[in-house]
Formats: C-alpha cells, sequence, structure tokens
C-alpha cells in the first residue's frame, strides 16, 4: 500500500530532509584527500544529534555506522572506516536522518583532490539523471515515466545504470511503496502505479561506467560493480504535489 502524506506528515519530512541536506553538505566539504571515511561518518553522526534528530541508517538492518560511503567501484552501502581518501577517489556519500519518526533520505557522490574529465562527467550525468527523472514527477505520470527518464539520460551519455536496487517510497519508514527503479522493462500490471499528491519518493540514481552488474562483498553490505570500473550515486527525497514536484532534502525551505 502507497502511503500518502498529510500536511503535518510533510512538515515533519520537511524537517528530516533539510537536516539530511544540510548533513550531505557537511560530509561533502569533509571529501579531501587524507581523510578517513570513519571520520566523516563521526561528524555526520554528530551534527545529526545536534540537531535532535536521528541517524537513520545506524543499526537499520544492523549496519554499523551512521552513513554509507561508497569509493570509486563501489556503488552503494560503503561502511566507512580507517580508510583514507586518495587523490582523484570518487565518494558517493548517503544518508537518512529520522526527526518526529520520519525520514529524509539523500545521497550525492564527490570527488577527492584532483578529477578527471572522466569522472567529472560521471558525476555530473548521475545528478542530470535525477533532475532529468524529476520533471516526471507530476500527478498523472507513472513510475516508469520517471524510471526512463533516468535510464535514457544515462544510457544516452554511454553508462549503464544499477538495476538490483531502486528509488522507494519514504516516510516513517526508510523502505515503503513504491519501488522507484532506474530502468523500464515491462512493469508488471498493479506494479506501475500512477503518481498522486502526498506520495514521498527518495529518487536515487546509480549510475555505472561499465556493466550493470553488481555484487555484494563479504561485509554483506558493500555493492560493488563486477567490473572494477566507477559508479556515482544522486538522491533526493521529492513530493508529489498537485503542481511540480517539490524536494524536500534541501537546506532550506523554498520561499
Amino acid at each position: 500500500m502507497i502511503n500518502r502524506k498529510s500536511a503535518r506528515e510533510i512538515e515533519y519530512m520537511r524537517s528530516a530532509g533539510r537536516i539530511a541536506a544540510q548533513a550531505r553538505e557537511l560530509a561533502g566539504a569533509m571529501v579531501k584527500v587524507g581523510t578517513t571515511t570513519r571520520s566523516i561518518d563521526k561528524a555526520v553522526h554528530e551534527f545529526i544529534k545536534s540537531q535532535g534528530a536521528i541517524p537513520t541508517f545506524l543499526g537499520y538492518r544492523d549496519y554499523p555506522s551512521s552513513i554509507c560511503i561508497s569509493i570509486n567501484e563501489e556503488v552503494i552501502h560503503g561502511i566507512p572506516s580507517s580508510r583514507k581518501l586518495a587523490n582523484g577517489d570518487i565518494v558517493s556519500i548517503d544518508i537518512g536522518v529520522t526527526m518526529n519518526g520520519y525520514i529524509g533520505d539523500c545521497a550525492a557522490t564527490f570527488i577527492a583532490g584532483e578529477s578527471t574529465e572522466e569522472s567529472e562527467k560521471l558525476v555530473k550525468v548521475t545528478r542530470e539523471c535525477f533532475y532529468k527523472c524529476l520533471r516526471y514527477a507530476k500527478v498523472g505520470n507513472r513510475v516508469s515515466d520517471m524510471s526512463r527518464a533516468i535510464q535514457q539520460h544515462a544510457e544516452q551519455n554511454g553508462y549503464s545504470v544499477v538495476r538490483a536496487y531502486s528509488g522507494h517510497g519514504v516516510g516513517t519508514k526508510l523502505h515503503e511503496s513504491p519501488e522507484v527503479p532506474n530502468f523500464v522493462e515491462r512493469p508488471r500490471r498493479g506494479n506501475d502505479p500512477r503518481l498522486l499528491p502526498g506520495m514521498t519518493l527518495a529518487v536515487e540514481p546509480m549510475v555505472n561506467v561499465g556493466s550493470a552488474d553488481i555484487k555484494v562483498l563479504d561485509d554483506e553490505w558493500t555493492v560493488v560493480t563486477i567490473d572494477k570500473k566507477s559508479s556515482a550515486h544522486y538522491e533526493n527525497t521529492i513530493l508529489i504535489t498537485e503542481g511540480e514536484p517539490e524536494i524536500l532534502t534541501v537546506c532550506e525551505e523554498a520561499t
């Protein structure tokens, strides 16, 4: 069942989303050569707690950290550690914040130190995939319209999209209905809902330089590309309205 949010619930989600976006900004500013991923996790954890909120990911299905930090061929769910960022590392950071029982979920990819034209393009196209998709996040369209926009933009730029993981509804639970895939095949009947006001969705393109094929490492969390080519990730929580969609994971409320 798809949970459409009330006006009060949406306000709670704006609050959670704002903190998540601020935490993402903080994390991004810390992506520098020599910084450990654990130190970024610690700083974000402390910031979220200072706002009276809770790091959603910590303890979720026994996940051991407050945020996910995935580097180069790591797609998602990388666990922060003593690893130091190296020059040119492609660093994807995924953050969830719970405030008043409601969740804001967002991610972005940053580059440590000097970037290459190839890595800059990957990060740029991944972000663009989200905004291409956002154009279709309107009442009356279907989830597949959003998915198609992501897939087409990625593939037109020579990339592949991860198929084994997808965006999702979000609210009081981190993963709610519906799923928001980053690709379109032949949607099963009933598995491609129309967009309605009050739906809140975490839309998250995951884009690979090479093959879409992935695997999970022995830590049972970190997802990597099988061909070891780089991946990037970009995500925001959005609200479907009667008009234009609203991005909830922004640092300041829209005026």
